[in-house]
């Protein structure tokens, strides 16, 4: 029989259950990403990149990226410009190799669509009436019922030539600086990097104007870009949002404006969408 002297010490080593949070997330938040919405970029020194691709928001551009990953057109190709606090881009740096057939040369300007942030963060963004998370966990902003993605660090958008031009997708970049919130509603943003962003970030800034590699600087190689559906199980990657459309999530929202102590003595009382992206996580396969 245990004593109730030994009871009594069983008890206080016990560990004491943590209480959820109202920003916590229970399991039906985290929702899975189509292996279609992801976009697997393999760079030379085994150095793998990760995109999820927002077919919402930019759909024609996303259906040329798609195509053109089947046709394996960036095999082979490389990041041939990075500019510090700014972008990483890559594709063919000739401008010279020619589409695969179907994809569209000159799509729309897919620079906004309806706004639909159904968490929406407390004060006015700068470059925006508003700001705040799609249900999807997409970061957005709008103005009078128009709402478009903005261009915070790891976003992925469509490299163009002077309007009217918008880029057919071959040419891509990622924000590896501050966000370029000026960007907004001038370029296709048409996905977010999810894994890998180091890779991009890290690179040898280019010598050259805007950052590009001249002749005497090495490009890094493109060795792949499959999208996750074309991938056999072992190798595919698996990715989850947490959907925003939730008491839970604004709850977090919240708690992304307002820090708390031990750290933080002083609430800011609100957030730049750049500074509460939309949480993502990795998930084994099955």
């Amino acid at each position: 029989m245990i004593s109730i002297l030994a009871l009594a010490v069983l008890l206080q080593a016990a560990p004491v259950p943590v209480a959820a949070k109202p920003a916590d997330p229970v399991a039906a938040d985290w929702r899975d990403v189509p292996a279609d919405e992801l976009l697997v970029l393999n760079l030379a020194g085994d150095r793998r990149v990760v995109i999820r691709l927002a077919a919402r928001y930019a759909p024609v551009h996303v259906a040329n990226i798609r195509m053109l990953a089947k046709a394996h057109w960036w095999d082979g190709t490389s990041v041939y410009r990075v500019q510090d606090n700014y972008v990483a881009q890559w594709g063919d740096v000739s401008g010279k190799k020619p589409l695969p057939p179907g994809v569209v040369a000159k799509p729309p300007a897919e620079y906004q669509a309806r706004y639909d942030a159904v968490a929406r963060l407390a004060r006015p963004d700068p470059y925006a009436a508003s700001s705040g998370h799609s249900a999807d966990g997409w970061p957005v902003a709008g103005r009078g019922g128009q709402g478009w993605l903005t261009h915070c660090y790891a976003m992925v958008g469509v490299g163009r030539d002077m309007a009217p031009d918008t880029g057919n997708g071959a040419e891509l970049y990622a924000v590896i600086g501050h966000g370029p919130r000026h960007l907004d509603r001038n370029i296709a943003l048409v996905g977010r990097v999810v894994e890998g962003i180091e890779h991009l970030s890290s690179l040898p800034r280019g010598t050259g104007e805007l950052g590009f590699y001249t002749k005497d600087e090495a490009p890094t190689a493109i060795v792949s870009v499959r999208l996750a559906s074309d991938l056999p199980d072992a190798t595919r990657p698996h990715f989850q949002y947490r959907a925003a459309d939730n008491p839970r999530y604004r709850a977090w929202v919240k708690s992304r404006e307002n820090r708390e102590p031990p750290f933080f003595n002083v609430p800011a009382g609100g957030a730049d969408i750049c500074n509460a992206m939309p949480p993502v996580r990795a998930t084994p396969a099955g």
